[in-house]
């Protein structure tokens, strides 16, 4: 598929999706005019780079995660580490909105003077 299509099922930008490919995230293959012909999976991977941004995971960990998962594998030993750091700062971070959610729903509450 093309790469408008790519972002359109994706809902990221076609530079951003040329950003992805420089990083080393995608691997379009190209057609023989010099198009990017990107694989239904691809879709999928970009969906993944999102949700691990959304973790907080930086573009070159991302990188080496997606290399190591390929076809469904487990993570490298190698970055386990880092996803149990990411995993402890999301849980501090939760943990953080809670506090506050609490908070305002107690200022909610206390009724005006």
């Amino acid at each position: 598929m093309q790469i408008g299509k790519l972002a359109e099922l994706t809902g990221v930008s076609i530079r951003m999706l040329r950003y992805y490919e420089n990083a080393g995230l995608l691997h379009p293959t190209r057609t023989e005019t010099g198009y990017r012909d990107f694989a239904v999976h691809d879709a999928d991977v970009v969906r993944r780079i999102l949700m691990l941004k959304r973790a907080g995971f930086t573009l070159p960990v991302i990188a080496s995660v997606l290399n190591c998962v390929r076809a469904g594998a487990r993570p490298c030993d190698a970055l386990k580490m880092k996803i149990r750091e990411q995993l402890a700062l999301i849980d501090r971070q939760v943990d953080a909105l809670g506090q506050s959610r609490e908070l305002l729903k107690g200022l909610l509450a206390v009724p005006h003077q």
